[in-house]
């Protein structure tokens, strides 16, 4: 038997690769599947979602608002895809900015809790991608 394979399968079943895997697949897929919906809000109609306040500073009608904001989830989940270490971080951010709106906009607070979750699973993301992104298994936690 191959020592090094050995090792290897052992890592695939540790649990904090797991975590990193699933963390990883979900921040990749959510936000794209999210940002894509914003075009044909399918899931939902997500203008009713964005502030009065803050669409005041945007040039655009809700609409094409909510098209730009999935235009940058579609590219948030792409870069968690390609550089979790950084992706992570930068869904991380744009998920504490969502929260900020929805307490603005008001009602919405246990979406702004569900979000604060996703928050902190990005984070949690981030810090699992440095020992495993590109390094497979070859550092156990």
């Amino acid at each position: 038997m191959n020592v090094t394979s050995n090792r290897s399968n052992e890592g695939t079943r540790a649990p904090a690769y797991q975590a990193y895997r699933l963390l990883h697949l979900a921040f990749v897929a959510a936000p794209v599947i999210a940002g894509l919906d914003k075009f044909f809000d399918l899931l939902t109609h997500w203008d009713k979602y964005l502030a009065p306040s803050l669409l005041n500073l945007s040039p655009l009608s809700a609409a094409r608002t909510m098209d730009a904001v999935g235009v940058v989830e579609i590219i948030a989940g792409l870069v968690v895809a390609l550089r979790p270490r950084i992706g992570a971080y930068v869904v991380a951010a744009w998920l504490a900015g969502i929260i900020v709106n929805l307490l603005l906009v008001g009602g919405y607070y246990d979406v702004a809790l569900r979000d604060f979750g996703l928050f902190l699973g990005a984070l949690a993301l981030a810090r699992l991608s440095v020992t495993y992104h590109l390094r497979g298994v070859t550092r156990a936690a």
